[in-house]
């Protein structure tokens, strides 16, 4: 992951982790989680670069999705509405404008 995205990535986990009162295992979870959906659309770009901008939008839509998933596993009820609340008021996901 470049610097620069790795930068976003933490702030928003420090964002989220304040926000949701995570604990040490949570942060590690969802900042492992962040990267990891990063990752697959850096990857998605590189091996296709002819992909149009509605593709990766929809890549980032399932990455945002399995994102989900994977926190409804260690966020508690309090937190994963929050957590809901606050990607239904997010109109980024790494800086590309996204909607469902």
């Amino acid at each position: 992951m470049k610097p620069e995205r790795a930068q976003i990535v933490e702030t928003e986990l420090r964002r989220f982790a304040s926000d949701l009162n995570l604990s040490e295992d949570q942060k590690a979870q969802l900042k492992t989680g962040l990267e990891n959906a990063h990752k697959r659309l850096e990857e998605l770009r590189a091996t296709h670069p002819d992909l149009t901008r509605a593709d990766v939008v929809a890549k980032i839509v399932e990455a945002r999705d399995s994102l989900r998933e994977r926190v409804v596993k260690f966020f508690t009820p309090e937190q994963l509405a929050k957590w809901d609340a606050e990607v239904a008021k997010a109109k980024t996901f790494l800086g590309t404008q996204v909607k469902n």
